[in-house]
């Protein structure tokens, strides 16, 4: 083969491993990103069921009333 045919050759084999590597990267971190979004969106769910359960004068926990003023 020809020295700049071969050097072509070397140089594409570099990008595409790059571009693997790369690729694997991101998948990785759109899969860390889905689950803190799952976490965010549980959390959030939970925030709103209980502004709506406050909101309709549901009966509170006791742990969810703040300490008297002497504390």
């Amino acid at each position: 083969m020809d020295d700049a045919v071969e050097r072509r050759l070397s140089e594409l084999e570099s990008r595409i491993a790059h571009h693997e590597r790369m690729a694997e990267e991101l998948s990785s971190v759109m899969f860390e990103q889905g689950r803190t979004i799952d976490l965010l969106t549980a959390h959030l769910r939970r925030l709103r069921d209980r502004v709506a359960e406050l909101e309709s004068g549901a009966p509170r926990a006791s742990q969810d009333e703040p300490p008297p003023p002497h504390y």
